[in-house]
């Protein structure tokens, strides 16, 4: 199967209870057809409600596949339609969470660079749980999976749509993946090392890498 996007996923904030004492999120997307702009901050019709945590060039576009979908509706006992988890790129034919940090996509005429992963939150359980699926230990469930999908950033602005081939245009030979990434922060600190590796991650990454390596000497 060619790699492609199947839909792409567009939230504005908006004020509910399950955020918390964050107040709002825009984790509640809605598909949108034909072309879309995507640009430094992310994709056209698009924001970041918490952009203390969220958002910026290194988290421009949050992208989520949909074979892991079709594995969380099996847990779930119910479907779980794009979008769902808040991503704005659900993708088809590749593995996004052994795709290599610092890979590159091209999808449509924008090209996307792998560089960040998704931590889940409790904004994340609440949205699960106002959407009617059982919440109950949902960080700790999906946490265990190490499937999170990566964020992207943009290094070169376009547009793009649901159906785009994504073109993997660059792999470097480092070998750290989403996943690595995502268990060197949640289940497996002894992988932190392995980001000092990885010349594209934000500098607060590469300074927890090498505080951990530093506690260790």
């Amino acid at each position: 199967m060619t790699p492609h996007v199947t839909s792409v996923n567009v939230g504005q904030p908006e004020s509910v209870g399950f955020a918390g004492r964050f107040g709002r999120t825009a984790i509640r997307k809605h598909a949108v057809t034909g072309p879309v702009a995507v640009h430094a901050l992310g994709v056209a019709g698009d924001r970041v409600a918490n952009t203390k945590h969220h958002g910026g060039v290194h988290q421009a576009v949050y992208a989520f596949a949909q074979e892991d979908l079709g594995f969380w509706a099996g847990e779930l006992g119910r479907p779980v339609e794009p979008g769902r988890f808040g991503e704005n790129l659900t993708t088809l034919g590749i593995d996004v969470n052994e795709a290599v940090l610092g890979e590159r996509w091209r999808v449509g005429t924008v090209l996307l660079e792998v560089c960040e992963v998704r931590i889940p939150c409790s904004v994340f359980k609440g949205w699960m749980g106002e959407s009617g699926y059982d919440d109950r230990a949902w960080v700790k469930r999906f946490t265990a999976q190490a499937r999170p999908g990566p964020y992207l950033r943009v290094l070169e602005e376009g547009t793009l749509q649901a159906g785009d081939e994504i073109v993997v245009e660059h792999r470097p030979d480092h070998g750290v993946t989403v996943s690595t990434m995502f268990r060197a922060f949640t289940t497996d600190r002894q992988l932190m090392p392995r980001l000092l590796d990885v010349p594209c991650l934000p500098p607060y990454i590469h300074e927890q890498a090498r505080a951990y390596v530093a506690a260790l000497v």
